[in-house]
């Protein structure tokens, strides 16, 4: 950076100056977030213990709940010492650090959602090839391809913000380093750091979205015209509605966020989105895929009452 005054400390404005508000917000957050770290622990510590869930659904379920742990955990501890101790300052480094793995977890849990859709797309459509197409090794492939991908996504953003100059206001009006919100700071023009948030991020946000959506249009028109047991539709439904509500859940706000033209939305509205995806959603996906889902309802079962 050229020799001016540089920021070095930015100030999370959080989420309301209002101290009874920030009392029953960090009990509320608390509890959420423990929420998310307790039932999606549970989710991975099963499908690890028990022999029948060792398939690819699974196998993806599980790197869904990893990632919705470390997602929380980048911003909401945080959010609780703010709502605690008042307004929270962030380093420059941190809040840069902080950046990436937002745009790291979140654009790897998007994509996520596409391979668990192409999952489900091939049990049911395609089953007889299904242990063929998703064998052990694919399924590390696409795994690792998400979280990569995800990778590379969040290093340009941060590379791209590294390159601003920061001399002036340091107040960041959010609960993290949000991105939009940090790149609103710079003195120098951030024009290329938006359009690359609206054209790569945008698209990242859209593109598996519609696949999503295609995907799920291919089943339910294989399940109404190919499948004539109704145990075998209500199987497959089961298991695609708890997809379709998470990705509902995490989808719906992450295009209101990230989908042109991104600055549109106000800061209150930008926060409450991204408390959606952030905070909500990985307290629910635990919640949906075992109350829909009778095979990981018997594994939990069988593990919480083995003795019995």
């Amino acid at each position: 950076m050229d020799n001016q005054t540089e920021v070095r400390k930015f100030i999370l404005l959080g989420l309301t100056n209002l101290q009874g508000l920030q009392k029953f917000l960090f009990m509320l957050f608390l509890l959420l977030y423990l929420s998310t770290l307790l039932g999606n622990m549970a989710i991975m510590i099963v499908v690890a213990c028990e022999p029948r869930l060792h398939t690819p659904m699974y196998f993806f379920l599980c790197n869904l709940s990893c990632l919705d742990i470390f997602f929380s955990t980048v911003t909401v501890p945080k959010m609780l010492a703010g709502l605690l101790l008042g307004h929270q300052g962030i380093s420059y480094t941190g809040c840069l650090s902080q950046l990436h793995f937002f745009h790291f977890l979140g654009s790897s849990e998007a994509l996520l959602l596409a391979v668990m859709a192409y999952d489900r797309y091939v049990a049911i459509c395609n089953p007889l090839r299904y242990t063929l197409i998703m064998s052990p090794r694919a399924c590390l492939q696409l795994a690792a391809g998400t979280w990569t991908t995800g990778f590379l996504h969040a290093l340009m953003h941060t590379v791209m913000t590294s390159r601003l100059h920061f001399c002036g206001p340091n107040h960041i009006q959010h609960y993290s380093c949000d991105i939009k919100s940090v790149v609103k700071l710079a003195c120098n023009s951030s024009q290329l750091n938006v359009n690359l948030l609206n054209i790569i991020t945008g698209s990242l946000a859209i593109a598996p979205f519609v696949f999503i959506l295609f995907s799920y249009l291919y089943i339910f028109s294989f399940l109404r015209l190919k499948v004539q047991s109704k145990e075998g539709r209500r199987k497959a439904f089961s298991t695609c509605i708890s997809h379709l509500t998470v990705v509902a859940l995490f989808y719906v706000p992450v295009i209101f966020n990230y989908v042109p033209p991104s600055s549109g939305s106000s800061a209150s509205w930008t926060m409450i989105a991204t408390l959606m995806y952030n905070v909500v959603t990985p307290v629910l996906n635990p919640l949906i895929y075992t109350l829909r889902n009778v095979e990981v309802k018997r594994a939990l079962k069988r593990r919480l009452f083995s003795r019995e």
